[in-house]
């Protein structure tokens, strides 16, 4: 994962925000890198509409509807924590944010694997609790 991921693309200890401007945020990020267009944005927060991305473990995985997937330029993704926690969802709250944009079926694998990797409460708490370049490791080997 570490060609999709910049280290400058993992933010730690995030000031609170909602849930909409951490994903327009994540946007922005993946528009001025050259990983989506400013349509993915809309893409993210229509999934959020119809599907909560907190998928437990204080983690939420932020991504495009399917239709949308070809306004993704090249793969990426964005780190975000949160390690006071973030309301995300009517009773969600998370402390990581990875949000992906993948071409074609990539995000079913990327989904996969950062779930994986991040099972459980204790190891999302490990990972918000790591340095940038910690960070950047566990995710290059996922």
């Amino acid at each position: 994962m570490s060609e999709i991921l910049k280290k400058e693309n993992i933010y730690l200890n995030c000031e609170l925000e909602d849930k909409e401007a951490v994903i327009r945020r994540i946007g922005e990020i993946f528009v001025k890198d050259g990983y989506a267009t400013d349509q993915y944005t809309r893409a993210m927060l229509e999934k959020e509409k119809v599907f909560n991305t907190a998928i437990g473990s204080s983690l939420a995985i932020p991504h495009g509807i399917e239709s949308m997937k070809d306004q993704v330029l090249q793969s990426g993704i964005v780190v975000m924590t949160f390690p006071q926690g973030l309301p995300w969802g009517e009773q969600e709250i998370v402390k990581l944010v990875v949000g992906i944009a993948a071409r074609g079926d990539e995000h079913i694998d990327i989904l996969s694997n950062i779930a994986t990797h991040c099972a459980s409460e204790e190891e999302t708490e490990k990972i918000i609790r790591s340095s940038r370049d910690e960070i950047y490791e566990f995710f290059a080997g996922v």
